[in-house]
């Protein structure tokens, strides 16, 4: 395929993009501060995307850009939203189809977890249950009133990314899911295609993601768009060593100034977990450098916001 049209010309930017499921706690926070810094600090763009798409709670939005705002980020251009672009999601699956690369998937989420991995898949890779089926086979299902999801006829079990924090990293590929059976663009492909249509070539999020940043990578290379730089960064823990969430006490920034305290200590303790001093965002861009991130997780204690320890 020839590659999908750029539709920025602007310089190269990094990103934040959140989901608007609920108010953003401490570790969000962090991790929007340091994808901050890493554009600011490389002399890129920054821009804020709302993925949308999904779990969407009202109001949600306002307060996790005001809270954004309020630890000192700011981004260029207007805030974009991922349910205004489903003209280009459709787009790039049209030309993924156009080239034999897709089929459809009428299994349960259920039927998936039941079955066993294709025998030269990666472990946990989709087995292909509906990758070969005939055409009167799929009007079958049709018939039986089955939603078809629509995957990825992926050429590659495997593909290798570099990623500023960790290295070479080799992960698995499979026939990823493209288009939900309700109709809605996948995630593994909304980043992709958005990344690219706002030259977006920084990435910065949590470790969590990186074993699905090798499908993503395949992907962009199967659409002619660039691949972008990576640096996926530890994420803050709680003291089960668990991934912080909300339901682990006081974790929000309005949970914060509800305690008595101000925006300029949590911006400390934040850089302060990250090695580095100073209370605002534009206080820690000066002496900001990748090289010297802590490579394990913050472990928070929300009761006292003190390091309670690395994570096991």
């Amino acid at each position: 395929m020839t590659p999908m049209p750029s539709t920025t010309s602007a310089a190269p930017a990094g990103r934040y993009a959140p989901s608007p499921s609920g108010d953003l706690h401490l570790g969000n926070l962090r991790t929007a501060l340091l994808a901050w810094l890493f554009a600011r600090g490389t002399g890129r763009r920054f821009v804020l995307r709302v993925d949308d798409l999904d779990r969407v709670r009202p109001g949600a939005e306002e307060r996790q850009l005001a809270d954004l705002r309020a630890i000192g980020l700011d981004w260029d251009g207007p805030v974009t939203h991922q349910s205004d672009r489903l003209d280009h999601y459709a787009a790039a699956v049209d030309r993924l189809t156009s080239a034999g690369l897709t089929y459809e998937c009428f299994c349960t989420r259920k039927e998936i977890q039941q079955a066993v991995t294709a025998p030269h898949g990666p472990l946990g890779a989709y087995p292909g249950t509906c990758r070969d089926l005939s055409p009167a086979e799929r009007a079958q299902r049709r018939a039986a009133g089955r939603p078809a999801a629509l995957r990825l006829r992926s050429a590659r079990t495997e593909f290798e990314i570099i990623d500023r924090l960790h290295g070479r990293y080799r992960g698995p590929v499979d026939d990823l899911v493209l288009r939900r059976g309700d109709g809605i663009p996948a995630y593994n492909l909304t980043v992709v295609v958005d990344d690219a249509e706002q030259g977006v070539d920084q990435v910065v999020r949590g470790d969590d993601l990186l074993p699905s940043t090798p499908r993503q990578a395949y992907l962009a290379t199967l659409l002619g768009l660039p691949v972008p730089e990576y640096a996926h960064v530890p994420l803050v823990l709680n003291t089960e060593g668990t991934r912080l969430a909300k339901r682990d006490g006081a974790v929000t920034l309005a949970d914060r100034l509800a305690r008595g305290e101000t925006v300029d200590r949590v911006v400390g303790r934040l850089a302060a977990s990250l090695g580095l001093a100073g209370h605002s965002a534009a206080e820690l861009l000066p002496g900001f450098d990748p090289a010297r991130l802590p490579r394990d997780p913050w472990v928070l204690d929300p009761d006292s916001l003190v390091v309670a320890g690395r994570c096991p």
